[in-house]
């Protein structure tokens, strides 16, 4: 259900973990900037309980054409924040969809264009596969480090599936920190569209988003419709089976032991039964 009555400058957000501008034509263009660069952009629960309450105020903006999201400083998002991890979690989505409350996805109407300016790792991998548009700046890189510290990568690699090469997203989700794509590389691969120059990465991302914001609304909306329904029932079962085996996997010891090593700065010490 969408909240009714929310305009454009309702968005508008300037501080905290999430921060929200207005640009384009008639301000209809959304640029949503993740804003925790201390911590490289890190998810946490309140970040991603921010996100989850701004999509649900964007869906019922009836005048907004398009979201471009990209993170502050040099990093764009580092996944889940490791003191989170390392600790008993308080806030877990019953299902996947629950669980990926922070993203998009077919929560909004319309097109969401992601720009990845720099580190992109883990969590971070869930923006660059939501977006109806993924481009990066030649200083960003890619790695999902789960299983190096002990988490089961499930959901970042099953939605990447329909994105980019198989052989590629299994190098990187099984070789964890070992695995790291630089930006042209993730072009070759198809895990995003285009790569520019970081100067030019914020210019670029509004221009598609312009374009997009002088098509007919409606047209947009159901065409994004048709191929996100198409996306979205063929991954729906998997995604809740991939998220079980995440849940299941919280209590194993590993789970906690990979996060607090990463943050003691040490080798972690796996589990061997």
């Amino acid at each position: 259900m969408t909240t009714p009555g929310i305009a454009l400058d309702d968005l508008r957000h300037d501080h905290g973990p999430v921060r929200v501008e207005l640009h384009g034509p008639d301000d209809a263009i959304a640029l949503v900037t993740l804003h925790r660069p201390e911590v490289a952009n890190a998810l946490d629960d309140e970040t991603m309980a921010v996100l989850a309450d701004l999509w649900t105020r964007a869906a019922a903006c009836r005048e907004l054409r398009c979201i471009v999201i990209t993170g502050a400083g040099k990093a764009f998002c580092s996944g889940a924040d490791a003191s989170m991890l390392s600790a008993e979690r308080t806030v877990l989505g019953d299902t996947a969809a629950a669980e990926m409350r922070f993203v998009a996805g077919t929560r909004v109407g319309v097109p969401v264009i992601t720009l990845v300016n720099g580190a992109c790792a883990g969590g971070g991998l869930h923006f660059v596969a939501d977006a109806d548009i993924c481009i990066a700046s030649t200083a960003a890189w890619f790695t999902d480090p789960h299983v190096s510290v002990g988490q089961v990568s499930a959901l970042e690699p099953l939605l990447l599936r329909l994105r980019m090469r198989s052989d590629a997203l299994t190098r990187l989700a099984l070789l964890g920190r070992a695995e790291r794509l630089d930006a042209e590389r993730a072009e070759q691969v198809g895990l995003v569209s285009e790569v520019v120059a970081p100067a030019d990465l914020l210019a670029r991302g509004l221009e598609l988003a312009t374009a997009i914001s002088q098509a007919s609304p409606e047209a947009v909306r159901l065409t994004r419709r048709a191929l996100r329904t198409f996306e979205d029932r063929l991954l729906e079962t998997h995604l809740d089976l991939g998220w079980e085996l995440i849940r299941r996997h919280r209590a194993h010891p590993d789970a906690t032991e990979g996060p607090r090593a990463f943050l003691e700065r040490r080798s972690p010490h796996w589990a061997t039964d």
